[in-house]
């Protein structure tokens, strides 16, 4: 079985794909060789499915692990449109970098979709695990996550686990197996209160909020900042944050200052003619060079 999704003139697989490290992290995977990417999405009470996505010239060909019904296939495709941001209208994005010398690069090479998840309550969840931590501490938690709670494809990977699946465990659970730290009481807080229906993380995608109240609300989560409030506002498709931490930073003086270090609000000046597309900007510039 084979399903199609038409891309847009400025969309680049490769550069959303590789627009950050979700696709190092279950249940993603990526096969660098062939530039497959694999995910399990869930269609409901049956099994999740195993889905792989190629690009083509005017497509991208996803490859169900399994024969779908028409609603799953409505299902996969939805979620595969969404997690690569195909809707996305980055036209005044690549109008405001298009005329700068530094930043033209960014239209043709059709970066600026940053690859998300089918769910907000995932990729929260994952921002959580990247804060005040290494790479691989964050890939430890995740996969922790995932492989002790998701539910099982018929090819034997693992869906990423649900709010009510993850509210079912004990905080003992978040503390010995997810090695998530001072993380665990808060990760298993924020699975009760949207299992339970008090928080719905997933009409923050749809909300009329002002950016800044949105970010207030999602700093209201206990164990999410404002480095992790900004990055998740990129997901949604608000740029104004910069969520700088000490990588962004040294990218920085190294790309900007000659090396040297500088202040955030250097950093926030040079970006400021980008104006609400700035955090984006900053994204596309220190990350230029992973492919």
């Amino acid at each position: 079985m084979e399903l199609k999704i038409p891309i847009p003139r400025s969309f680049s697989f490769r550069r959303t794909v590789a627009s950050h490290g979700w696709y190092q992290l279950p249940p993603f995977a990526l096969d660098t060789k062939k530039w497959q990417l694999t995910r399990v999405i869930d269609v409901g009470p049956k099994p999740p499915v195993t889905v792989s996505m190629t690009a083509l010239k005017s497509y991208i060909r996803v490859t169900p692990a399994r024969a779908l019904t028409k609603s799953d296939a409505a299902t996969v495709l939805r979620d595969c449109r969404h997690l690569l941001r195909l809707d996305d209208d980055l036209r005044d994005f690549y109008l405001a970098t298009s005329n700068d010398p530094e930043f033209a690069w960014i239209e043709t090479q059709g970066a600026g979709r940053l690859l998300r998840s089918p769910t907000v309550f995932e990729d929260l969840v994952k921002m959580m695990c990247t804060t005040n931590c290494s790479w691989a501490l964050t890939l430890k938690m995740v996969n922790g996550l995932v492989n002790n709670v998701g539910r099982e494809t018929d090819d034997g990977r693992r869906s990423f686990p649900t709010a009510e699946a993850l509210a079912a465990m004990p905080l003992k659970f978040f503390v010995d197996e997810v090695r998530a730290g001072y993380r665990a009481p808060y990760l298993k807080e924020l699975a009760d209160r949207v299992a339970s229906g008090e928080l719905n993380v997933e009409a923050w995608f749809t909300s009329e909020l002002p950016t800044a109240e949105l970010a207030k609300q999602i700093k209201g989560v206990k164990g999410v900042g404002p480095y992790a409030a900004e990055n998740l506002l990129k997901l949604l498709g608000r740029y104004d944050g910069l969520a700088l931490d000490s990588w962004t930073r040294a990218r920085f003086y190294e790309l900007r200052n000659n090396g040297r270090k500088a202040n955030d609000k250097k950093i926030a000046r040079y970006y400021s003619r980008f104006k609400e597309w700035r955090g984006l900007a900053l994204w596309c510039d220190v990350t230029h060079d992973w492919l």
